[in-house]
């Protein structure tokens, strides 16, 4: 669609900033680090990931909005079979791609090999806005492969794919932010969000807490399936983040892209 990638854009800058100031003016935790020194890094694998993205465009020119204009053309997929009202075929495409994407989430912990790739993720020692961004570019294009797929099952509408990975872009860097939300606020949210204390839990250093928690924008998935953890058992001043790597390692950006290589 015309203008797609920088409306994308401008949204997402638009809600970095304000998240970023958001941290800077009411932080929930003291920083464990120098902003500085992993934002650089975090930055960094951004850019890796968007010249990867890039070049999977030029070898397969149908990314996720391209796939959903290609199943609309060919007729294929679910939704290109059903006779539903536009709005309410939208919230059904959301809705079920979000769960492909908790699902897919789930299934990056669990299975070794993908685990490898999104502790990149995790290792990170502090949680920011900048952690949202922070994934290995192999866990990105195979991110994109699952999408792609995902895309052309459902024959989601091209604007339904737009709003989704708005949707998601925006949630995860909402509930990574190091923002401090007043008590009956996020329990207000997080009946149906992904609160940041909700997120928070899943970057503990213990397992069983990362190991829950799935959801990037909504909660309704983790209670369903029974992988909702309401707090932290340290509390959240005092747990730790990330993983075994508690020292400047993390922040370094040659050592986050070698690490799913490192035994």
């Amino acid at each position: 669609m015309q203008h797609e990638a920088l409306i994308r854009l401008a949204v997402f800058l638009g809600l970095f900033a304000a998240l970023a100031t958001a941290e800077a003016l009411a932080p929930r935790r003291a920083r464990t680090y120098p902003r500085r020194g992993r934002w650089v890094t975090n930055w960094g694998i951004v850019l890796a990931d968007t010249v990867l993205l890039r070049l999977f465009a030029v070898a397969m020119p149908l990314l996720a909005v391209g796939a959903a204009v290609d199943a609309g053309a060919r007729n294929w997929g679910l939704f290109n079979h059903l006779l539903l009202p536009g709005w309410l075929e939208i919230l059904f495409a959301v809705l079920i791609l979000d769960l492909v994407i908790w699902a897919q989430h789930l299934v990056t912990h669990k299975v070794p090999l993908l685990w490898r790739l999104h502790r990149v993720h995790h290792a990170d020692p502090d949680l920011d806005v900048t952690t949202a961004i922070r994934f290995h570019p192999v866990e990105i294009g195979l991110s994109m492969l699952v999408k792609i797929g995902a895309v052309y099952l459902l024959g989601a509408s091209a604007i339904a794919v737009i709003l989704f990975e708005i949707l998601l872009n925006g949630m995860a860097m909402f509930n990574h932010a190091n923002v401090k939300l007043s008590p009956s606020a996020d329990a207000a949210l997080r009946r149906i969000l992904v609160t940041p204390d909700m997120h928070r839990v899943h970057h503990s250093i213990h397992r069983s807490e990362h190991d829950s928690n799935y959801g990037f924008s909504l909660s309704i998935w983790d209670r369903l399936f029974g992988t909702y953890i309401a707090q932290p058992r340290a509390g959240h001043d005092a747990m730790t983040i990330g993983l075994e790597w508690q020292d400047t390692r993390p922040t370094r950006f040659i050592w986050s892209l070698l690490l799913p290589f490192k035994k």
